[in-house]
């Protein structure tokens, strides 16, 4: 089972698994496809976005084992 943390880059998040995208954006994170935003890491977006980067964490984490 894939696990990811905050202190992955979202460019490494999606590379773990594309369907983690969605999440995100319903999250707020619109910008993932934009070159600076591939190299932030879950956390440094959660703060910019005003997120709890450990909730984040949690749903995308939840997500994976559900697959």
């Amino acid at each position: 089972m894939a696990q990811v943390s905050k202190d992955m880059k979202i460019g490494e998040l999606l590379k773990v698994d594309p369907n983690i995208a969605p999440i995100l954006m319903r999250a707020g994170m619109h910008c993932i496809g934009c070159p600076s935003a591939q190299e932030e890491t879950l956390a440094e977006a959660a703060v910019v976005h005003g997120m709890d980067a450990n909730k984040l964490e949690s749903q995308i984490n939840e997500f994976l084992a559900a697959k």
